[in-house]
This record gives C-alpha cells, structure tokens and sequence, in this order.
C-alpha cells in the first residue's frame, strides 16, 4: 500500500516537530483529527515511523566533537563481526555503524567531548575486537545536519 500527498505531508511535518498536537497537523494537512490521528496510526504501524525521539544538542551534553572512524579488518567471519557488533552496542559515544563497500569496512561516528575522550573510546573499541587499521578524522565544522528524509511519492509501505 502506497503513501498519498496526505501522508507525505504527515511525514515532513512530524519529522520536523515530532511532538506538533493532532489537532494542528489535521489543520495542516486539511483533515479532521481523527482520520488524522489514523493515518499517523497507520504509519507507525506500518514501521514508516520508526520512534519519535528528542534530538539533544550535543555541545551542551558534552559531546560536541564528531569523529569518523574508518575501520579495517582482515577478519572476516561471523564471530568477529557478532563481536565487532557487540563491542560498538556497548560504547554509547559511537552513535552511527555502516558495513561498507570499498576499502573501508565500517565507518562509524563517534561524540566526545575532546581528543583525549575520544581516545579513551579508541581504546576501549581496539580492546574488545581485533582491528587491521583505525583512521580517524576530527569533524572540524558542520555544514548540514538534518535526520529528516525526503518523503518522495515513490515511497511504499
């Protein structure tokens, strides 16, 4: 079942104020509350809404130095990455894992809140798993930032 105008309209405004009343976003999207209430319902339901979250302001958590790490294994089996998994799980300053294409095998983001923090974690990372190669670059600025995505009428659910 595909998403309608509606719906997609649905989708940009709770992903730009997850906590907007029911009451608004039927105004906004020109129903009544409780077809809207439904639909935002069936959206969830349908695991197009994920969660709904607050978004925190890392420099005021203590947090705001972002590093990517690219990481490099010659391990390629089963239990390492059941142990890689579960070493990164475990450290909560590594917010974001990718298993890439390429020569990099996992990119991950990591927040601290300076370099020395950050080797703290690089130490605990190398501690749990064994890892051919570690590069890490310090974000020096951020240019976008968004967790919205784009709702296209491509969209299935």
């Amino acid at each position: 079942m595909g998403m309608d105008l509606i719906d997609r309209k649905l989708l940009e405004l709770l992903q730009a104020d997850a906590t907007m009343p029911i009451a608004e976003l039927a105004q906004q999207v020109n129903l009544s509350q409780t077809p809207c209430w439904k639909r935002v319902q069936r959206l969830k339901e349908a695991g197009v809404i994920r969660a709904q979250v607050a978004l925190c302001d890392p420099r005021k958590l203590g947090v705001g130095t972002t590093v990517f790490v690219a990481v490099r294994t010659n391990q390629h089996t089963e239990e390492w990455a059941r142990t890689f998994t579960r070493a990164v799980q475990d450290i909560p300053e590594v917010v974001e894992v990718y298993r890439m294409s390429g020569e990099t095998d996992y990119l991950l983001r990591v927040v601290a809140s300076d370099i020395d923090d950050y080797d703290r974690v690089y130490k605990l990372l190398i501690r749990a798993v064994p890892l051919y190669d570690v590069s890490s670059s310090f974000a020096m600025e951020q240019i976008k930032y968004s967790t919205a995505l784009p709702v296209r009428a491509t969209a299935i659910m």
